[in-house]
């Protein structure tokens, strides 16, 4: 007979380090799996368009009522839905608490939640602590540029913001691309960043420097990476860029228009950010709304304005399945564009689930043995 109650495996940090997920080859092969999905449309995301990144609450600038919080640095709360298919045949969420004023009360920017649902009946059979699951994640993304986008051969990494994300950056980048031997670090504070440097210089094996300005650290790059949040953006100046250098926004920067009108863009996926841009032409506060969540930001005040043709964009899941061509010459600059899409969530979240269960990890919550009311 068959059982009626409904159970689901909840699955800490610990258990997930258990279970591997700092495995970053794995999860640039599971990121890579999921880019494939997408360029063959094997996947759903949230709202009309299919295509959202999240259900986001917009916090207003004054408190309406007491206690209401307003919008500030990478405060956002939000839902990120999605359906993915292939051998994953999953639907999801990854639930978003953020705040860059977490710091300085000792947490996470913020703290996140993976729940994995079977996709006939809906019920939860994952809970999951979800930063480590994100942070991998979102490294593997440009991991996976790196190795579709990145000049042969390429040597060093320009890093801009030295926190958790640029880490699995430059992790994912180096499984990628293994001929990456130096790596020049910016922060805003220069001993977050020479520790960063020594950190992760011993954690890599690479010689990796404190770069004094942005522009130290994007000149020699053949591979630059922008993982920073807060109220203001990095400058960087498009004579800075190097001859044949991929640019990843895990994190937005102020460039000029002919940045991106002058060399190729590529996106995560294209129809992803058109949804931001949708968003940001209906929020009262026009554009300037989504800057709290989209990295390409800039790049969409250039298109609001009409300064910057889209049509050209291609998605990073078009070129994986072969359907686009990428690079085309070793002295093209390509601008690489993420926005962060649950799809990658949980398809490396059902990696590590199957891993917990084998493991025999976490811990069984019984939400009915027989549901009350049906």
């Amino acid at each position: 007979m068959a059982s009626n109650s409904v159970k689901t495996l909840l699955l800490s940090e610990g258990d997930l380090l258990k279970a591997g997920v700092m495995d970053m080859p794995k999860c640039v092969d599971v990121i890579e799996d999921v880019f494939r999905l997408l360029g063959e449309g094997d996947y759903l995301m949230g709202g009309p368009l299919e295509n959202e990144h999240g259900q986001m609450i917009f916090f207003p600038k004054e408190p309406r009522f007491p206690g209401m919080p307003v919008t500030g640095p990478d405060r956002r709360f939000m839902a990120m839905i999605a359906y993915l298919g292939g051998k994953y045949n999953i639907c999801g969420e990854k639930w978003y608490g953020s705040n860059a004023e977490n710091h300085k009360k000792g947490l996470p920017r913020s703290v996140l939640t993976t729940i994995l649902n079977d996709a006939e009946t809906g019920i939860p059979f994952a809970i999951m602590s979800g930063n480590m699951i994100s942070a991998t994640r979102t490294g593997a993304v440009p991991g996976v540029a790196a190795k579709y986008l990145a000049r042969s051969g390429a040597r060093s990494v320009g890093v801009i913001g030295g926190g958790v994300i640029n880490k699995a950056c430059l992790l994912a980048i180096k499984t990628a691309a293994p001929s990456i031997s130096e790596a020049y670090i910016y922060d805003i504070s220069p001993e977050r960043g020479r520790e960063w440097a020594k950190d992760q210089s011993a954690a890599l094996g690479i010689r990796i420097e404190f770069a004094g300005s942005v522009e130290a650290a994007v000149r020699p790059a053949d591979i630059i990476t922008i993982a920073t949040s807060g109220a203001s953006f990095p400058r960087i100046e498009t004579e800075w860029l190097k001859p044949g250098c991929l640019v990843t926004f895990t994190g937005d920067a102020d460039l000029d228009v002919e940045a991106f009108s002058n060399n190729t863009v590529i996106a995560d996926n294209w129809k992803m950010h058109e949804a931001f841009l949708a968003d940001g032409m209906e929020h009262p506060d026009g554009i300037e709304a989504v800057s709290v969540v989209a990295p390409s930001y800039h790049l969409l005040e250039y298109i609001a304005a009409g300064k910057y043709d889209p049509s050209g964009i291609a998605s990073l899941g078009d070129i994986v399945c072969g359907k686009k061509k990428g690079r085309r010459g070793d002295d093209e600059i390509i601008m690489f564009l993420t926005g962060g899409m649950p799809v990658h969530d949980l398809a490396w979240g059902k990696t590590l689930y199957d891993s917990a269960v084998q493991k025999k990890l976490g811990t069984e919550f019984v939400f009915f043995e027989e549901a009350h009311w049906k």
